[in-house]
């Protein structure tokens, strides 16, 4: 698939998402068939999104299609959720589609995920066009406030930083390391966090609200499938459902108002914050890719934006993520799984037991001295990104996208920012027009996901 503009030095090998779409649109003509697709989630929920396509389609580009749809499909699920797929088109597009998100389907692994998020089977029906269910999302407005005396934290993979403030004031601020993704018992997770939360109370004369941020999916206040239980998922699956219900106990242990958001969505607030801006997609490269969103009116969606396993590479012959198995996902573009396989590719040599944060420390360090093979690794981080604007500008309304992350530490994140930029402007001006891509201030990065959080609950007048 040729990309839109005949100037783009992008990889041949990378088939932008857009393109796919601008294939299929340039077939039309004046008559369509529409093919619609639809997840519902908690509340009644939905998120359709409907494609003309050409009519009378050959075998060869029906197939074609059904795999632009199924990819659609996906990236829906991974960035609204959903326990329920309705599809309504032509037979040859659709029906391969739903055949792909059963049990034994080509999307296993997305049916069994969703299936323990919600904690029923999901669904997949095809049904006339009149019984699609129609766009139904219910955002909520967020104020964040800063008096009485709060306590925010934020779960990541290696550690986890908690913050306190004083009628808005930081008077504790600390990093604890742990080790969650390897421990298979949900009281150590328990247990590290509710230490931190402690430790944090101690500077404060009382708590009276508790915030936090946390990696993986919620549905409300429950953990759906996530890195930081991946191993009770694994090794202790009896005593997953206690690792989900967490946050219910750390509420109940401390009895004060308490919220807990995806820390994509934090991120997302907390540019909000202190740049005043609205509309933002805040795209986090670390161990994984971590999305959040801010819609155009200040408000958050509930959608878990789980873009690390959603689609942005359409090549099948993409690396693959290793716990999804699936070819082209973000975490496959924007994180240090990136940059590793991007390093490798072009020349790195690691040794085969040093974890990913250390190979990107030497590719940081390769980066600061100048070295072309790690400029190369940045470049195309850079150049997926911009093919991912237009395409992430499908499923979510946003005129800000904020990129953070150790991945985009140092030198590298100039890189990865600029060549974005540049690319941006040279295949999809119009875009460019309407995109400010950028990464946070000092003001935001001093603020961090733990303060925003803590910010966020409303403390019950007495």
């Amino acid at each position: 698939m040729a990309c839109k503009s005949a100037k783009c030095k992008c990889d041949t090998e990378f088939m932008a998402p857009m393109n796919a779409l601008w294939e299929i649109y340039g077939g039309i003509g004046d008559k369509a068939d529409i093919v619609s697709i639809a997840w519902e989630r908690e509340n009644g929920k939905v998120y359709r999104y409907d494609l003309p396509v050409p009519q009378r389609l050959d075998p060869k580009a029906s197939k074609q299609v059904s795999y632009v749809v199924e990819r659609i499909a996906k990236f829906i699920v991974w960035s609204a959720g959903g326990w329920k797929l309705y599809l309504s088109g032509p037979d040859a597009i659709v029906k391969p589609v739903a055949k792909a998100y059963t049990p034994k389907g080509a999307r296993a692994f997305d049916y069994d995920f969703f299936t323990s998020i919600y904690g029923r089977p999901v669904e997949t029906v095809v049904v006339p066009a009149a019984k699609m269910p129609e766009f139904n999302e219910k955002p909520a407005a967020v104020k964040t406030v800063a008096d009485g005396c709060r306590i925010g934290f934020d779960l990541g993979a290696s550690d986890f930083k908690i913050s306190a403030l004083n009628k808005g004031k930081v008077v504790f601020s600390k990093e604890f390391p742990w080790d969650p993704r390897n421990n298979a018992d949900p009281e150590y997770h328990y247990s590290k966090l509710t230490a931190g939360l402690k430790e944090a109370a101690a500077a404060l004369p009382r708590v009276d609200a508790i915030g936090g941020s946390t990696a993986g999916t919620l549905v409300g206040q429950k953990m759906g499938i996530a890195s930081l239980f991946r191993a009770i998922k694994e090794k202790n699956p009896s005593k997953f459902e206690t690792a989900q219900n967490m946050f219910f106990r750390i509420e109940k242990d401390w009895g004060v108002p308490f919220a807990i958001y995806n820390d994509g969505d934090v991120t997302a607030l907390a540019g909000m914050i202190t740049m005043g801006k609205k509309g933002i997609l805040g795209v986090a490269m670390g161990s994984s890719e971590a999305v959040g969103y801010v819609d155009m009116k200040g408000r958050m969606t509930g959608r878990i934006s789980e873009l690390a396993f959603a689609p942005v590479d359409f090549n099948p012959a993409a690396p693959r993520c290793e716990w999804s198995g699936d070819a082209g996902v973000g975490a496959m573009a924007f994180s240090q799984q990136a940059v590793n396989w991007l390093a490798e590719k072009y020349g790195f040599k690691f040794p085969k037991s040093m974890p990913l944060p250390e190979r990107l420390k030497v590719v940081q360090a390769a980066m600061e001295k100048g070295d072309e093979k790690a400029l190369k690794v940045y470049i195309q981080i850079g150049r997926f990104l911009a093919h991912a604007i237009p395409w992430y500008n499908e499923f979510y309304d946003y005129e800000n996208m904020m990129i953070l992350g150790r991945v985009t530490s140092g030198l590298g994140g100039e890189v990865i920012l600029e060549t974005a930029k540049a690319m941006l402007k040279d295949v999809y001006p119009e875009w460019a027009e309407k995109i400010d891509i950028f990464m946070p201030d000092e003001k935001a990065r001093r603020l961090g996901q733990s303060v925003a959080a803590a910010q966020i609950p409303v403390i019950k007048k007495r």
